[in-house]
């Protein structure tokens, strides 16, 4: 953590503008935002998430990687150049292009909201499995992690995050490679045994191919990715800030593919740590103790033989692996956040044109109060848990227009203000109703008005909506103007 602090810290005397915090003046190399990339898309809790979702079940979850082709030849094809034509450090100025200054405040708004959450619940589940394994404080380890990432996010800007992550994005993938290893050589059947009792519990299913819309399916996870790594490289400040740093738009766009295509085969790992400690422990019973054994208690297995099983050194490798896991979503989360304040209410808001002084002394500041929000978030959920839950999934619910909005913009050339407006209510009363509706109607008279979706589709359906309804709108007010203007 010191040597990753003090490195991105290092990049510091070159932040002499507000345009090299922002996009590294441009001159990033494809392999590292790539790197970068696959890191922001790989955080503390898919570290822990991914095995223990594999050893509890299957690997239904890992359809979720599958969608990613779709998601990055759209990326490629459509998104990258758009951006780049656009020439803005901001994901949000092209919606203001295209619908006014409500569809930029809005959707920046709600990104500022969930990075902001996103940063405090990292931090707190990555001080969750270090509290199990080691008995270090909680609070402790979220103050320490919070500041050292603060501290090079703040003075290293975007070229220290980008470095630092492609680091980060090398220490996980050696610990996840080194932990895999070492379980399928020290079981005592070798490999064979691994594959063998997890092919006997069916642990390599990619769950059920049935049509079915209630219950999370091959077609169900797979949509499901589709749409939520669409809205990640459509609209996400921390990939479109990745597009803007690369160099040229050839390299950013094999920086974008290289980035989700790496995530396929390490996710894939993860699994496969899952599954084979799954057979681990089918085959040595008595080496996990009896109170890890329940179900809801699958995400402590992989930090239990961390500790327990592996050799010193190599624990601290994965415990390394996990930080930086961590470190690297909640660096990005910082500085696209300072950028999309700078860019979408400071410069476009202020009556006079910023300078640069004025302009760095806003990232500099927002840096650090985004830091100190998410460190007091992360602090918060230790005790207010469900409450903080509940506001995650209102502020999630608002951000599911982002996508719907971002496609009408994208891919449909006439397109009404109002109708847009139209799409993004009609959207977010859908998402609503999916959302909560298996809370306010879970029993009683009301009983038949609960969504009978699975609640993967609710992003899906919400943007199909929004798009749905902000085209014919747009139809319809565009036929009105029309008849007036024939009157």
């Amino acid at each position: 953590m010191l040597g990753i602090t003090l490195f991105g810290s290092s990049f510091y005397s070159k932040n002499k503008s507000s345009e090299a915090f922002t996009l590294g003046n441009n001159n990033l190399p494809a392999w590292v935002v790539g790197m970068s990339i696959f890191a922001t898309f790989v955080s503390s809790i898919s570290f822990i998430a991914l095995p223990g979702n594999a050893f509890q079940s299957n690997w239904n979850a890992f359809v979720f990687s599958l969608s990613l082709p779709v998601a990055s030849y759209m990326a490629v094809k459509f998104f990258v150049p758009l951006y780049r034509k656009i020439n803005s450090p901001s994901a949000y100025t092209y919606l203001e292009y295209r619908f006014g200054p409500w569809a930029r405040i809005y959707v920046s708004s709600c990104y500022l909201l969930t990075q902001i959450m996103r940063i405090g619940t990292i931090l707190y589940l990555l001080a969750l499995p270090v509290n199990l394994m080691f008995g270090w404080d909680i609070t402790t380890v979220i103050i320490i992690t919070g500041i050292a990432v603060m501290l090079y996010s703040l003075l290293g800007g975007i070229q220290g995050v980008i470095w630092t992550d492609a680091i980060q994005g090398i220490v996980l993938i050696s610990g996840a490679l080194f932990c895999l290893g070492y379980i399928l050589f020290t079981i005592p059947g070798g490999p064979a045994q691994v594959f063998s009792i997890a092919t006997q519990y069916n642990k390599f299913s990619l769950g059920s191919f049935s049509l079915s819309l209630s219950e999370p399916t091959f077609w169900v996870v797979l949509i499901y990715g589709i749409f939520i790594n669409l809205q990640n490289y459509g609209i996400d400040q921390n990939y479109v800030q990745r597009y803007m740093a690369s160099r040229t738009e050839q390299e950013a766009k094999r920086a974008t593919f290289f980035g989700g295509m790496l995530y396929i085969p390490v996710s894939l790992l993860f699994f496969m740590i899952g599954t084979a400690l799954f057979s681990y422990y089918t085959a040595m019973p008595e080496a996990l103790p009896s109170t890890l054994q329940a179900a809801d208690k699958s995400d402590q297995v992989f930090p239990y033989f961390i500790v327990n099983n592996l050799p010193p050194g190599f624990t601290g490798l994965l415990i390394a692996a996990i930080f930086a896991a961590g470190m690297s979503t909640i660096s990005t989360g910082i500085n696209s956040s300072a950028t999309v304040v700078l860019i979408d209410y400071y410069q476009r808001f202020k009556k006079s044109k910023a300078t640069d002084k004025q302009s760095l002394r806003v990232l500099y500041l927002t840096s650090l109060l985004v830091s100190i929000l998410g460190i007091g978030i992360g602090i918060a959920l230790i005790d207010v848990k469900s409450a903080l839950d509940a506001w995650w999934k209102l502020a999630s619910i608002f951000s599911g227009g982002m996508l719907g909005l971002f496609l009408l913009a994208a891919f449909v050339k006439q397109i009404h203000k109002l109708g847009a407006i139209a799409g993004v209510i009609a959207g977010i009363l859908v998402i609503l109703w999916l959302s909560l509706s298996p809370v306010l109607f879970a029993d009683g008279p009301l009983q038949s008005l609960a969504s009978p979706l699975h609640g993967y589709l609710t992003i899906v359906i919400g943007t199909i909506v929004i798009f749905l309804i902000g085209f014919l709108a747009s139809v319809a007010a565009g036929k009105s103007q029309k008849k007036k203007v024939e009157v």
